[in-house]
């Protein structure tokens, strides 16, 4: 079996990315991260060039208003915090892994696997995928990629009994008691 799907590299690299990317705004302007100052922040080259600055900027102001809880203007630690403790415990959305998920150093694939099969891994269906499901979702995907070895080495197995014309087949193993009937009437 192949290496096993595990989304905590997706949520802490976000997480990395939306602390860090914080803190430089709040470095860079004495009067906090305010909407005005995001803005500003996407044209900073001494954000923008960090290879995330940009795209956690570019979250931080297109959401800012329900990232800003107590609607004073300012986003604080607090409610990076908040939001970051959010995605970890409720999971991402298809957007948030889209715009979030491509930043500077996360792993291409695993974005591209989770987006592919977003459907399947949010068991619950409420629109977001957590850590959790994406790990089950791998150990599920590994134990049906097993149970298919499994039933192909059995059929290759089988075709000693019954004739070389068997090949990898998913269906059930009683099908082959049968498979000469079928074709014979």
């Amino acid at each position: 079996m192949g290496k096993r799907l595990d989304g905590s590299s997706l949520f802490s690299g976000i997480n990395a990315g939306l602390s860090n990317s914080f803190a430089m705004i709040a470095s860079q302007y004495t009067d906090g991260v305010t909407l005005e100052n995001l803005n500003k922040a996407l044209t900073n080259t001494n954000i923008t060039g960090t290879g995330y600055g940009a795209t956690f900027a570019s979250y931080l102001t297109t959401n800012f208003n329900s990232i800003d809880a107590n609607s004073d203007g300012t986003i604080s630690a607090d409610e990076i915090q908040k939001l970051m403790n959010n995605m970890a415990t409720q999971g991402l959305t298809r957007d948030q892994i889209m715009s979030l998920g491509s930043a500077y150093g996360m792993s291409s694939s695993l974005q591209e696997t989770v987006l592919s099969h977003f459907d399947d891994i949010d068991t619950n269906k409420d629109g977001k995928v957590t850590n959790q499901e994406i790990n089950a979702y791998g150990i599920n995907s590994d134990i049906e990629k097993q149970k298919i070895e499994d039933r192909n080495r059995i059929v290759n197995n089988m075709s000693l009994y019954y004739g070389e014309d068997l090949t990898e087949y998913e269906g059930s193993l009683m099908d082959y008691k049968y498979l000469d009937d079928e074709e014979n009437s």
